[in-house]
């Protein structure tokens, strides 16, 4: 009898966990794995979105090899990422070391004010930043000309229309990196700054021996984060100028969506898509290697 009551409550330990990951499992399966393997399927065909779908074999990856668009929409992709991530990381973290500062005031306040950002949607926070740096009607552009300058060339210009991107998502995404940050460095022992004040550290010493070391493993989480979603991007660059001037700021998802459902090359942009996700894995190893390298 006991073995038969210890089997039971084995067996209800193990189907709960079950019962309670299954419909996630369920919606996981269905809305990723799924359109993954379809995905991969269509990639070593002509798939045009109707019809058919002829088989090929390589063809979409030799063509994608020799294509100058791909790698120009992965240069600029590569560029953004490179000047967002940066940034992101800086900002956050300078915001939040503020915050958990005692010397600081309003600090209710100004996690409201931080984490607005957040809550926008991306494309009503783009049609915002287009306004303000729109070349006929923006507003910076109307406060130059009344100051007695000359308007700025924010969007025909390929370099300053990719600073504006920049800067909304900088703006944009520092909200939840700042959270994530203000979590670890509570979690820093006070212990060790008293410590390094009876040693006499400075503030620079303090931040660089026992904050920095103490949050690394967030900073991996928001690098690695901020990194993936950098080079997934596509709704700041629609919504503030549309990949412009021209194609000049086309980035690897705007170059796959308008290969797949503008021009009809579905399998084409499918193969682009799973050469994106290795890029990103190869990332995200990079990354973990180089993260396991500094905590040994």
């Amino acid at each position: 009898m006991v073995f038969s009551a210890s089997r039971r409550r084995h067996n209800s330990y193990t189907l709960a966990p079950l019962i309670l990951i299954s419909v996630n499992l369920l919606l996981f399966l269905t809305f990723f794995i799924w359109p993954a393997i379809i995905g991969l399927a269509y990639s070593f065909t002509s798939y045009t979105g109707v019809g058919d779908a002829p088989w090929v074999g390589l063809e979409n990856y030799q063509e994608l090899i020799g294509d100058a668009d791909f790698y120009a929409a992965l240069l600029r992709t590569l560029i953004y990422t490179g000047c967002v991530v940066p940034l992101m990381v800086v900002m956050s973290l300078g915001i939040a070391y503020l915050l958990v500062s005692p010397y600081a005031k309003g600090k209710p306040i100004a996690r409201v004010i931080f984490f607005l950002p957040w809550l926008i949607s991306p494309i009503i926070a783009g049609v915002i930043w287009r306004w303000l740096f729109g070349e006929n009607f923006g507003l910076v552009n109307f406060v130059i000309t009344e100051l007695g300058g000359e308007p700025v060339s924010w969007q025909s210009n390929g370099d300053l229309s990719l600073m504006i991107v920049v800067i909304v998502a900088t703006w944009a995404g520092t909200a939840f990196n700042m959270l994530l940050f203000v979590a670890a460095l509570k979690n820093v022992p006070v212990s060790y700054y008293e410590a390094a004040d009876l040693d006499g550290a400075g503030a620079w010493q303090k931040f660089r021996s026992i904050t920095l070391p103490a949050i690394a493993p967030t900073t991996f989480i928001v690098v690695l984060l901020s990194t993936l979603h950098a080079m997934k991007e596509y709704t700041y660059f629609v919504a503030v100028n549309d990949g412009g001037p021209g194609t000049e700021n086309n980035l690897i998802v705007q170059y796959i969506y308008e290969t797949g459902f503008k021009r009809a090359q579905i399998g084409y942009a499918s193969a682009a898509s799973f050469v994106l996700l290795l890029i990103l894995v190869i990332v995200a190893v990079l990354q973990l290697i180089a993260s396991r390298r500094k905590g040994s």
